[in-house]
């Protein structure tokens, strides 16, 4: 199942569901392009960050956009109790030693997210430098927003930070509105966001979408 992105200028990209075998490194590394601002706390120095994601990914918890066979984007989602991002905390003090390993245990639980009955959580999407602005992101939220549907979900639910707002203007043209906003200046010194606002988008909404 694939999506032609052509009419939208992205030349001949197409939508997959799940990562492609092999593909898990380049995940790690376009996730941690994407977010590792937000997770550098935790998951700091990069290099043992990316390898630390692309161990412990669900690999069948993402929508991959590729371009003649490589990756270029991609969106995780959360659902059934499992998102594209894992590993337990025994992993990670595994990874990281068990002095540091429970500061960065900590710093990580401010990120968990757990979805309503009825939700999709998505958990952001990762777009190559070079890719964006070019509808990928609109791509891949309307995939998600397939996998929803399927799922029998009645809304999917995203959180935006405020040092963000390219990403919280597609969300917005894509059909998210923000339902709430919690402000945390206490956390901008140690994690560089002081706002975190979580958006929700009713199932079966939304332009673009081709199945």
């Amino acid at each position: 199942m694939g999506l032609d992105a052509t009419d939208l200028g992205a030349g001949p990209v197409t939508v997959r569901r799940g990562v492609p075998a092999g593909a898990e490194r380049r995940v790690a590394e376009l996730y941690w392009d994407a977010f590792g601002r937000k997770l550098g706390s935790a998951l700091n120095p990069a290099g043992k960050a990316v390898s630390f994601i692309a161990a412990h990914l669900n690999t069948d918890r993402a929508v991959c956009a590729l371009l003649d066979g490589q990756l270029v984007g991609l969106a995780g989602y959360q659902h059934g109790g499992r998102a594209l991002t894992g590993g337990s905390a025994r992993t990670v003090l595994r990874a990281y030693g068990h002095l540091r390993g429970l500061h960065r245990l900590l710093l990580l639980a401010l990120f968990e997210r757990h979805p309503a009955p009825g939700q999709l959580v998505m958990d952001g999407i990762a777009v190559d430098p070079d890719m964006r602005g070019r509808g990928v992101g609109s791509l891949l939220i309307e995939e998600v927003a397939a996998v929803a549907a399927e799922q029998d979900c009645r809304e999917i639910r995203l959180d935006v930070i405020d040092t963000n707002p390219r990403a919280r203007a597609l969300y917005e043209r894509r059909g998210f509105t923000a339902v709430r906003t919690e402000h945390t200046p206490y956390l901008r010194a140690l994690l560089g966001f002081g706002a975190v606002t979580t958006m929700h988008r009713p199932v079966g909404t939304g332009e673009g979408r081709k199945l």
